[in-house]
């Protein structure tokens, strides 16, 4: 085995781009010129504008339900984050075995149906938590089905050396998206109700789904012949399990994003509907994360580190500081300001973690090692989200949130490992140079 921690330290700084120049912005936008890339970007415009609405909608509809509360809003979100975990892996050998732009076709309808339904039982006033629940089940199964497809179709689309611009374009055409849904979603819920919100966003996952049938791929992804779908899952596992820096941040992650998704899907709305203004404060909040998200993918599009998971995991501590400023909780403003490096931090992260991913994982098996990463980042995060009403009516909201940034703080160890700090972005001008990984 390799050790990367051997080898001598750069003399450059971390963030000094490698020897290619780094890109105008205006370059970054021709892959634009691509018809698939142009569908797969307004695409996730189109959806993610609605799944900004999404989640401040349905949280205030449950709250605001006879017999809801913190505890129902938790048991809601647990039945969807749950078959996002049980599905994952299957949808990854899925994505390898078939067309990944008729799956994330299907994905999108599947959602579209959930929050259509949840809509119409919130504006005929027969919205129950048992019935919200089931169809969070349902959207939760369609969005298992996206993520390992979505990831294994970007690179069989473009270019290798448009690979990060691609990668951080789809994040900033998403993440533009979701300021204004956030807020909207605030607007909406105050003014027409969560049903009409919901409406729309399931309005959005149709629209993203006419876009992405126009998506042509050339070629079929070569598949490794196995017995089965466990063989293939087994062969998935294997790759996942051979790089170390893959999967030992995918375990950090497993831990920390259990504080940060009960933080941001159950305690914050109790929080702001506590301490301030209810779905517009909270909305404010989400947004100000949203806007510096989009500031992180063009930082990160700026950027071509020459060690990237060091740099992106050296961002992951600020996810922390919103959740820490509901400790007193400070005003709104502060938790908005903390929100934005927040959402700076998570997306400069995405966007070097997916292109590392996509320039190290075979083609044939990047689906399934993304199903991988997806069910291991997230595998805790339902019991998360259905322990946080009952934690936070034991304890109270103070006490949860220090769990919640104690949680999130720890993804800070993986750079304990050499792997990890010293892992070399592939040169787009050599990708079968030196190899940078190690086995």
């Amino acid at each position: 085995m390799t050790d990367l921690g051997a080898a001598p330290p750069s003399r450059d700084p971390v963030l000094r781009p490698s020897p290619n120049p780094r890109p105008k912005l205006s370059q970054e936008l021709r892959v634009l010129r691509d018809p698939n890339v142009a569908r797969l970007v307004f695409s996730r415009l189109v959806s993610d504008l609605g799944a900004g609405i999404g989640p401040i909608a349905l949280a205030f509809g449950v709250l605001g339900l006879p017999g809801g509360g913190p505890s129902a809003l938790g048991l809601v979100l647990f039945c969807a984050a749950l078959p996002n975990v049980v599905f994952l892996l299957f949808a990854g050998v899925l994505a390898d075995r078939g067309n990944r732009a008729r799956i994330l076709v299907v994905a999108e309808l599947g959602m579209a149906i959930a929050q259509g339904v949840a809509a119409v039982l919130f504006i005929s006033d027969r919205a129950s938590v048992p019935a919200l629940a089931a169809l969070a089940a349902l959207g939760g199964t369609a969005s298992a089905l996206f993520y390992p497809a979505h990831t294994g179709l970007i690179p069989q689309v473009v270019r290798p050396e448009q690979l990060q611009s691609t990668n951080a374009l789809i994040r900033l055409s998403s993440n533009l998206a979701r300021v204004g849904g956030v807020a909207l979603g605030g607007i909406l819920v105050a003014t027409i109700g969560s049903g009409w919100a919901l409406g729309l966003n399931a309005s959005t996952y149709g629209i993203s789904a006419l876009l992405l049938i126009g998506i042509v791929v050339a070629g079929t992804v070569p598949v490794a012949a196995t017995s089965s779908v466990l063989g293939e899952l087994a062969h998935g596992w294997r790759e996942f399990t051979s790089r170390r820096w893959v999967w030992l941040i995918v375990v950090v992650f497993s831990v920390s994003n259990v504080g940060f998704g009960a933080a941001v899907g159950v305690l914050g709305p109790v929080v702001a509907l506590d301490s301030w203004n209810g779905a517009q404060s909270w909305a404010l909040i989400m947004a100000a994360f949203s806007l510096g998200t989009v500031t992180g993918v063009v930082f990160a599009m700026r950027i071509r580190p020459k060690r990237p998971l060091r740099v992106a995991m050296l961002a992951v501590p600020l996810l922390a500081l919103p959740i820490a400023g509901l400790i007193p909780p400070l005003s709104v403003l502060a938790i908005a300001a903390a929100s934005f490096l927040a959402g700076l931090a998570i997306d400069i992260f995405e966007v070097l973690w997916q292109t590392t991913l996509q320039q190290h994982i075979p083609q044939e098996s990047l689906s399934r090692v993304s199903a991988y990463d997806m069910f291991g980042s997230l595998v805790f995060t339902p019991l998360g989200l259905a322990a946080a009403g009952p934690a936070i009516e034991a304890w109270g909201t103070r006490t949860t949130a220090i769990i919640c940034a104690a949680l999130v703080s720890l993804a800070l160890l993986a750079l304990l490992d050499p792997q990890i700090r010293s892992l070399r972005a592939v040169d787009p001008a050599n990708p079968l140079g030196p190899p940078a990984t190690a086995h």
